[in-house]
């Protein structure tokens, strides 16, 4: 951990940070609740019903497209650390549903008056080399002037039909792998507060999901998410509901990121966090400890897969079971 060198601290302009300032699920839900384009079916192959993590066309036989959006406020000071994270994030929604990204778009807002360009063209640069990375072509985007800075992409890529990560594919009797570790949004909301830095979050945060899909990919896995703003037992929720099965969550087996603990008890719990918790308690049968429980419903920021399936090389969580009550149990 070492202090932020830079003289602009851009989560100072923000009133969350990262995925944390999600709209809270329940009133999403809401929001979204009888919203269609009027041409669900036929070749949508994905669209609102389940809470996915892009939508998905069929253009033909052995071919769909999968288009996604996602952007936030700044979740680390450094500029580039900032875009490389953003990017991943936006990346990572195209990997969740079994899909290679092709094209992104940037989306940026930015306060012009507020914080000189050089450090927006510091954060374009950190976007641009992880869609480098993807092997993803990056061509031009969209930009406004905003009080408060916010950067995103808008992806498109490529995937199987048949070959398709679902939220509604997930079956009884089949483990639960996570492929980064939590912890990601009290550490966030610490290096807000105090101008931490923590190099393994980072890092993290900004690793690709490419790997950890492909290799859920090779062991035929049709359900898998992406854990972000709804945390752990957010995102597990909305796969479990929509799959009509139940789960277990083994709570000693989830890994986190080192601080992760530390930074909870010293009160650096995002709001986000909090409200994730409330949403999905009346689902949550445990005798564990609330804090337990705000880890495993820590607003990450470009975390990993959850996968209905066990994925060499990761480690198992947990396991779906029978049921249709969508109830977690956390032992």
């Amino acid at each position: 951990m070492t202090a932020v060198s830079s003289p602009v601290r851009l989560t100072q302009f923000a009133s969350g940070g990262g995925c944390a300032c999600k709209v809270p699920p329940d009133e999403l839900e809401r929001m979204v609740s009888g919203l269609t384009s009027g041409r669900e079916g036929g070749d949508l192959l994905v669209g609102l019903d389940n809470g996915d993590d892009a939508a998905v066309v069929r253009i033909d036989g052995d071919r769909a497209l999968v288009a996604t959006a996602d952007f936030f406020t700044p979740v680390v000071d450094d500029a580039y650390d900032w875009g490389r994270i953003a990017a991943a994030n936006a990346l990572s929604d195209v990997y969740a549903m079994g899909g290679t990204p092709v094209v992104a778009v940037n989306l940026l807002a930015w306060p012009r008056n507020l914080i000189p360009f050089e450090l927006a063209a510091e954060v374009l640069r950190g976007g641009a080399d992880v869609c480098a990375q993807a092997s993803a072509h990056l061509a031009g985007g969209h930009t406004i002037d905003d009080p408060e800075p916010k950067y995103g992409l808008a992806v498109t890529g490529l995937g199987d039909p048949e070959h398709l990560f679902r939220n509604d594919a997930a079956t009884a009797g089949t483990p639960l792998t996570l492929t980064k570790p939590l912890g990601l949004g009290v550490l966030n909301n610490r290096h807000k507060a105090t101008g931490e830095r923590f190099a393994e979050a980072v890092a993290v945060m900004a690793t690709l999901n490419r790997e950890a899909a492909q290799a859920a990919m090779a062991a035929g896995v049709t359900c898998a998410t992406d854990v972000t703003g709804f945390g752990l037992l957010g995102h597990l929720l909305k796969m479990i509901r929509a799959s009509g099965v139940s789960a277990v969550v083994d709570a000693a087996a989830v890994p986190y990121l080192e601080g992760a603990r530390e930074s909870l008890s010293t009160g650096y719990v995002p709001g986000g966090s909090r409200r994730n918790l409330d949403w999905v308690r009346s689902h949550v049968e445990t005798t564990l400890s609330d804090d337990e429980l705000l880890l495993l419903a820590d607003a990450q920021t470009s975390g990993g897969l959850l996968v209905a399936g066990e994925v060499p090389g990761f480690p198992v969580v947990g396991e779906l079971i029978g049921g249709d009550s969508a109830s977690i149990r956390v032992r």
